[in-house]
């Protein structure tokens, strides 16, 4: 079956090239329509019904992520398609949503497509991209929602809510104030990547921490946290650390 699909950016060529390597490769996703900004996209989507829009995250009049916020119902699924920004793509990532990065590999593409086919819960996947669009609406970062992957599933985890996280290996285990803790398919160091800019910060090797969380500061060596654990500052991280920590304080 045909997976009828719309192209949303506002470059000719990045449309083109799309086309052509669907068309050649993966002729199984039929391009029903294209459009050139946001504006158009609405349009485009209200007259063709698609089953996946590729969408461009950043557009002349608005873009990706303000243009869903104008739809009353999402029953499509979304692969965005970006320049290689390191915002939208953490944007994208803090939410588990599909990218391709522009101008797109062949291997990526493919890969992205079979993902569409084989997303066994359409409903969890709408979830995730309305989690995004209210995310991009709360100004207070605290309370910014977190998806990731655990063994039983995804689970979503409002930032305040979050105490610490340690890693183990290529897993990180998360520890929230309700003294739970959940073991996560996530390094320290993609945690550490996507919670930067949300009050967190790494101050060892195996720790990442919550300003909002900390208690105590002990000799710039220890972090006592609010579950009572004391976290150690890593030798190399403590001016760092204390630069954060200060700045933070001083924050609005």
């Amino acid at each position: 079956m045909n997976i009828r699909s719309l192209i949303i950016d506002d470059d000719p060529f990045i449309r083109d090239l799309l086309q052509d390597k669907l068309k050649q490769y993966l002729p199984e996703v039929e391009i029903v329509a294209t459009a050139s900004n946001g504006t158009e996209g609405l349009q485009k989507i209200a007259d063709c019904s698609p089953d996946l829009v590729f969408l461009d995250v950043e557009m002349g009049d608005m873009t990706g992520f303000e243009m869903l916020t104008q739809l009353e119902v999402i029953n499509f699924q979304t692969i965005f398609i970006t320049s290689y920004s390191h915002y939208a793509i953490k944007a994208i990532r803090f939410n588990t949503l599909d990218y391709l990065v522009k101008p797109f590999d062949l291997g990526e593409l493919r890969n992205a497509i079979q993902r569409y086919k084989e997303i066994s819960n359409k409903k969890v996947s709408d979830e995730n991209l309305q989690l995004a669009l209210l995310n991009k609406k709360t100004e207070d970062v605290s309370n910014h929602q977190l998806v990731l992957r655990t063994q039983e599933g995804e689970i979503r985890l409002a930032i305040k809510n979050i105490i610490r996280a340690e890693g183990e290996r290529n897993y990180s285990y998360i520890y929230l104030k309700d003294g739970s803790k959940k073991l996560v398919a996530k390094t320290l160091s993609d945690l550490e990547e996507l919670l930067a800019d949300k009050g967190l910060f790494r101050c060892h090797r195996s720790h990442l921490v919550n300003f909002s969380k900390i208690t105590g500061v002990k000799s710039r060596l220890f972090l006592t946290m609010s579950d009572g654990v004391e976290v150690p500052i890593s030798r190399r991280k403590k001016d760092s650390f204390m630069r954060w920590f200060e700045g933070q304080e001083t924050a609005p």
